[in-house]
């Protein structure tokens, strides 16, 4: 298998492996002895679970979670600069996107050294794909302000945008404050502004739905407290 850096996507909750990622990832994964991982224990489950016979033993896991010493990245690719493929793996969905591994690409890209990236879910993508809001131009802005205040001058700000430009507006929250989230959406936007929840995206709690922000007022939310979700917004 060519040396490179393969950025290989995982699923977005308690998936079959073989309903999001295509075939060929597994003969990838199978050909790679260092990773570059998020979380060493969920990449091991990962790769156990792309294949139960995956030599875990004979492989050998480098960390880039938040607790990671980014001065050690460099020395990560060594294998890569030594002819050997190197997988990037985050805790769910695709490196690099909303997730830990741009600092490792950015590293590979600067020396010349081959990328490939793998084919598998995006939670933002699929939202977007979902909502109806529109694709032709979005922006994800990650989480929003915890405060409030904050948070309702940042949501306002957004909804501004998505009204002036046609842009759609995507954003995060941590699952437990989901709930709280959604308050202050029906609190801070404009009734006639369309709001999508997009939650538990690919496993069997999927829960897509796009309304006026008049219409979300009227109904009863699922629980969103321990569900990743992203929430977008538009005209």
């Amino acid at each position: 298998m060519p040396a490179a850096l393969y950025l290989i996507p995982v699923t977005l909750g308690d998936t079959p492996v073989e309903q999001v990622l295509p075939s060929y990832n597994h003969e990838v994964i199978m050909g790679i002895r260092h990773f570059i991982v998020e979380n060493i224990r969920s990449a091991r489950r990962f790769l156990r679970q792309t294949d139960r016979e995956f030599p875990i033993d004979d492989s050998t896991f480098y960390e880039m979670g938040k607790h990671a010493d980014e001065k050690l990245f460099s020395r990560y690719l060594q294998p890569l600069r030594d002819g050997m493929p190197v997988g990037v793996i985050s805790e769910a969905g695709c490196p690099a996107v909303a997730d830990p591994g741009a600092d490792i690409v950015s590293i590979a890209q600067r020396e010349g050294l081959p990328v490939v990236p793998l084919v598998g879910p995006n939670s933002m993508i699929m939202a977007v794909m979902s909502s109806g809001l529109g694709g032709q131009s979005f922006a994800f802005n990650g989480y929003l302000p915890v405060e409030p205040s904050d948070r309702a001058k940042r949501l306002k700000a957004l909804e501004t945008r998505a009204w002036a430009e046609g842009q759609t507006q995507l954003f995060i929250e941590t699952p437990y404050r989901n709930q709280k989230m959604f308050q202050s959406l029906l609190t801070t936007l404009r009734p006639q502004t369309r709001l999508c929840i997009a939650a538990g995206i690919t496993t069997a709690g999927e829960y897509i739905r796009t309304l006026h922000v008049s219409e979300w007022k009227k109904i009863k939310l699922p629980d969103l407290s321990k569900v990743p979700a992203i929430f977008l917004i538009n005209k």
